[in-house]
């Protein structure tokens, strides 16, 4: 199996995005997924400066794969997704029809946005140009089961396997509320919440996980456990979400379990102090989301 970086799902600065993706270069992720998934309003880094990083990347050896907005919310918004489907030698990760409908016949990634839960919608991908599908975060194993069973010749198959989950997505900014501030001038607070903004319940409880337009779990989704039982159903890739620190350290664990170097047992016990949160690992046993299932 493989080792995928998903897209940074919050707002960082230039100089922090830079640092982080030249610290990737070492470690043994084969695949990266660049771009700005969340909100078109977080321009540290526009689109030239995102094929800089794939450059890069691509020099080091890296597979580069530039991901587009889930949620386009103006002419400004397609015209860069248009520039994205357009630009020639990356693959892109497609977050919604209207990116599916731009790369229409070309080769590209479909994300875990599209909600692909059957065979025939996977079939339909595949007859549009998709070669990799990414499952959605609430499919479980036996869904996933029956997916691999289904999914047409030469389609590849991607896990996301670490991270605070992607929920949803809205047109309004919930950081910015929190703030008190109107999402027209949102003053970019969400750069001050480098892992997103934790939302409790009266009890004290982690729920949720502010991340402006996004809404993210509370707790960090975790399938180093199923590692083995993954590959036995021919997933091909494995998707880890990167975290403001430690990501290079969770790669190195992930890697250490596929190719047998450290048990799953040493792997955990290494991984959760590098964790902002408590792991959980529901969805993939058809259970509540936030619960942990450990044999």
């Amino acid at each position: 199996m493989k080792i995928a970086l998903g897209p940074v799902q919050y707002y960082w600065s230039r100089s922090t995005v830079m640092q982080f993706y030249e610290s990737m270069i070492d470690t043994p992720v084969d695949i990266v997924y660049l771009g700005e998934t969340v909100c078109s309003r977080r321009h540290e880094l526009r689109l030239p400066d995102w094929l800089d990083v794939a450059g890069m990347l691509a020099d080091a050896g890296k597979e580069v794969v530039l991901s587009t907005q889930v949620l386009l919310e103006s002419g400004n918004d397609l015209a860069t997704l248009r520039k994205i489907t357009e630009n020639g030698r990356y693959a892109v990760e497609a977050n919604d029809m209207g990116a599916v409908h731009c790369l229409e016949g070309k080769p590209f990634i479909a994300g875990p946005y599209l909600n692909v839960y059957s065979g025939p919608t996977l079939n339909l991908l595949a007859g549009l140009g998709a070669r990799r599908w990414v499952m959605p975060l609430e499919m479980g194993r036996e869904g996933l089961a029956q997916m691999q069973h289904d999914r047409p010749s030469g389609m590849e198959t991607e896990i996301f396997a670490y991270g605070r989950m992607p929920l949803a997505f809205s047109a309004r900014c919930f950081t910015a509320r929190n703030r008190n501030i109107p999402k027209d001038n949102c003053q970019y607070v969400c750069m001050d919440h480098p892992n997103g903004l934790l939302l409790e319940t009266r009890e004290g409880q982690p729920f949720l996980v502010l991340n402006g337009t996004q809404t993210q779990s509370a707790l960090v989704y975790t399938l180093l456990h199923e590692i083995a039982t993954m590959g036995d159903m021919g997933v091909d890739i494995l998707r880890l979400s990167p975290q403001a620190e430690h990501t290079a350290n969770v790669v190195d664990m992930f890697h250490s379990v596929i190719h047998g170097t450290q048990t799953i047992a040493q792997a955990y016990d290494r991984l959760l102090p590098l964790m902002p949160a408590a792991p959980c690992n529901g969805y993939w046993h058809g259970k509540p989301g936030l619960e942990l299932l450990v044999a």
